[in-house]
């Protein structure tokens, strides 16, 4: 069967990729594509490495008849997909890739954001969309928050160590590596090639990154009590990817088996031999996530190292894998291509 989906926000990076992995999807059809800056263009005029596919027009949203959809990927600015999403016919399944439906009390949202929701029933009925840890959920769900890419990769090297109870809760730190399509593709001064291209920046360092929000909520979840760990994210000159250091106390031998246990049946999650730390380069322009663990010389502490690729595996390559799973699908369709290298 084929289902018709719209794609909103489709002149990003995310968009893009979203076409890019659904332009092969056996079960997908792209029936409309919406960017309101970009409306009346061809995809093939913004993102000429498209240009061999056969793609609609890019739209303004309001031009989009929901009639004749059954699945809408929201990739639009945070803020934006609270009333469209409140808006939209019922029967249309939502996959939003933003950040507005991941944090389930309207509070910390708007201490992460800075504004009010103004769609807290929404709020509540959507699924956080980590897939590998929410599937049951998802299968059932019609409208799926996907998470954050920073917050994806660290959770999935800690989340199976939290729930354990193999590492001090009290003694987390995550050092990130971010590739620049991270910041998104609106200009901005600090993101010229002048300046990025052989500086390494750290930024919300602090405590002030948004996706601490979903740390806080995902991590105190799964202990039982408030977690809050240290997070220190910082840019680097690749184009894309996440690397994420989690510098933990525990067995590194016991912490290696957990995540190899919890992982032996997914299909995008890879354990590395013990003593193995994956890179970027390995997981780019794929829906896989890589994890390694480390022991360090002082007994009792590890490094559990992962990484993604920040617009597949972190943002529209989950975004379809939640997709597939809302529409009866298999998980893996149209999501087993093999990463890029070099």
């Amino acid at each position: 069967m084929t289902y018709n989906v719209a794609i909103l926000g489709a002149s990003g990076y995310t968009g893009a990729e979203l076409v890019r992995i659904i332009a092969t999807h056996p079960n997908l059809r792209i029936a409309a594509l919406s960017a309101d800056r970009k409306a009346g263009m061809q995809m093939s005029d913004v993102f000429p490495h498209l240009r061999h596919l056969d793609l609609p027009t890019l739209c303004t949203i309001d031009e989009i008849d929901f009639d004749k959809i059954d699945l809408a990927f929201a990739a639009l600015p945070h803020g934006l997909s609270q009333a469209l999403v409140r808006d939209l016919p019922k029967n249309v399944k939502v996959v939003d890739l933003g950040a507005d439906f991941r944090l389930r009390d309207p509070a910390a949202y708007e201490k992460w954001y800075g504004a009010p929701h103004v769609a807290t029933d929404l709020q509540k009925e959507a699924v956080y969309g980590l897939t590998e840890f929410y599937r049951d959920d998802i299968k059932n769900a019609r409208l799926v928050a996907g998470t954050g890419c920073n917050a994806a990769t660290v959770q999935f090297a800690l989340r199976p160590l939290i729930s354990g109870g193999l590492i001090d809760l009290d003694d987390i730190i995550c050092d990130l590596k971010n590739g620049i399509s991270g910041a998104g593709r609106s200009l901005k001064e600090n993101m010229l090639f002048a300046e990025r291209s052989t500086d390494v920046m750290g930024y919300s360092q602090g405590g002030k990154h948004r996706h601490l929000g979903e740390f806080d909520q995902e991590f105190s979840l799964l202990a039982g009590r408030p977690v809050e760990i240290m997070f220190t994210p910082h840019l680097v000159p690749v184009n894309r990817g996440i690397l994420a250091s989690c510098y933990v106390r525990g067995d590194a031998q016991a912490i290696h088996a957990a995540l190899v246990d919890q992982y032996k049946d997914e299909p995008f999650i890879m354990v590395l031999p013990f003593g193995a730390a994956p890179s970027m380069g390995n997981v780019t322009g794929s829906n896989y996530c890589h994890i390694g663990v480390v022991g360090d010389r002082k007994s009792g502490r590890a490094m559990v190292v992962s990484t993604l690729d920040n617009l597949n595996k972190g943002s529209s390559g989950q975004a379809v894998q939640n997709a597939n799973l809302m529409l009866g699908l298999p998980e893996t369709e149209g999501l087993l291509l093999a990463p890029v290298f070099p």
